[in-house]
């Protein structure tokens, strides 16, 4: 029997398709009021998992329940959940207005129901537009819009901002927020890890099926030490009056700054001062999601670094995601080791060499002072005949005036 929650309950959740383990013992919560990311890479489960949720794929073992039941035990679904995995399935004939109007029927809803969605999501001026002439941004409003037909107490929505402008991230930002504060549940899967970090409160990430966080995204930051950065006049000695401050966690960055770990922006500051060293810049730097995202996730799939340059070796002591057991959020799974150190962010310095120009047939390359005698040996390329001043006759010759083969 449904208990009205609006939760959302994925429990030991596992699915194989045939010897691939797509997801395996996935269990978190999505409670009313938040809205929760559902994070990994590609090829971790997110979408089987949201398929399983949404009664589309049967699990293995486990269960997803919604409100207390199964998704095919809700009677009629679509006035509870509003899901969305797909931006597609519009009849490219049909006007935005008509399509949805097939879906009130279907659900028992007037039909002043489509018009008043197609407002909500900002479609209101294209209603009467054959949906197959639409951008894929307008393809996301008119699927959201579909899945708002029954007024739902849970939206569970893939990449809803894929194909979007910064206008439309901005407002599905503001309106999922908002859908939220209303005492409602979503539950979001995006590769947008700056974008999904200004919405969301709770995040899920997982990696080759299994979880490897769930909890609060703020005590995913807050288990994260802060480190400052400073750029200082003379970088030995700060660091030397920072030490005798005891202040010893610090290291030099690659750009001539220094990373501070264990102190406040004052502190250093304070330090500085006292030993009369100039700074010329400082900030206190957090890891960001992105940051925290590949801690937790690198090593599934990993490409090769281009031009033999070696990966990163690790970020500055203290600067990482968090050790095992440290925050309740935290899950360290069983045979997967910790990943040591940021994947690359594009091409590090040094990492890529210009190739040397083409060599001309025969000749070397000439340094600046001039032109030098040819080596020994060397032989000039036979001269190509000129072409005959008329092409020969037969089934091969091609049209026209340059008389040359094809």
């Amino acid at each position: 029997m449904q208990d009205g929650s609006g939760r959302i309950v994925v429990q030991n959740l596992t699915k194989h398709f045939g010897q691939v383990a797509a997801v395996q013992n996935l269990s978190f919560n999505v409670e009313p009021g938040t809205v929760t990311g559902f994070l990994g890479p590609n090829g971790s489960g997110k979408t089987t998992t949201l398929r399983m949720l949404l009664g589309l794929v049967r699990p293995t073992s486990g269960w997803a329940t919604i409100n207390g039941e199964p998704f095919n035990r809700l009677g009629n679904p679509a006035r509870i959940v509003g899901g969305v995995l797909e931006a597609q399935g519009f009849h490219p004939g049909r006007t935005a207005r008509d399509h949805l109007r097939v879906y009130t029927a279907a659900m028992g809803v007037h039909d002043q129901r489509a018009d008043e969605v197609l407002n909500l999501v900002g479609l209101a001026a294209a209603g009467n537009r054959a949906a197959g002439g639409f951008s894929l941004g307008m393809k996301q409003r008119l699927a959201l819009a579909t899945a708002l037909l029954g007024d739902p107490q849970v939206l569970v929505l893939d990449e809803p901002a894929n194909g979007l402008d910064p206008e439309g991230i901005a407002w599905l930002r503001a309106f999922l927020k908002a859908f939220a504060q209303s005492g409602r549940t979503v539950l979001i899967s995006s590769h947008l890890l700056a974008e999904v970090e200004q919405t969301i409160d709770q995040v899920v990430i997982i990696s080759r099926g299994q979880t490897m966080y769930y909890g609060s995204l703020d005590e995913l930051r807050s288990s994260q030490q802060s480190r400052v950065i400073v750029q200082p006049a003379d970088p030995q000695r700060l660091a030397v009056a920072l030490r005798e401050a005891k202040i010893t966690n610090v290291s030099p960055t690659p750009d001539g700054k220094l990373a501070v770990v264990g102190a406040t922006i004052q502190q250093v500051g304070d330090v500085a001062a006292q030993a009369g060293i100039a700074l010329y810049g400082v900030h206190e730097e957090r890891a960001d999601l992105e940051q925290l995202f590949f801690r937790l996730t690198a090593g599934q799939y990993t490409g090769q670094m281009p031009y033999a340059q070696a990966p990163p070796q690790g970020p500055a002591p203290g600067w990482g995601a968090p050790p095992p057991g440290q925050q309740s959020g935290y899950h360290q799974q069983p045979g997967y080791p910790p990943q040591q150190g940021y994947p690359p962010q594009g091409y590090p310095p040094g990492g890529y060499q210009q190739a040397p120009p083409p060599q001309q047939g025969g000749y070397q390359q000439q340094p600046s002072g001039g032109w030098q005698q040819p080596p020994t040996g060397w032989e000039a390329p036979p001269q190509a005949p000129p072409p005959p001043d008329t092409p020969p006759p037969g089934p091969g010759a091609s049209g026209g005036s340059d008389g040359g083969n094809n």
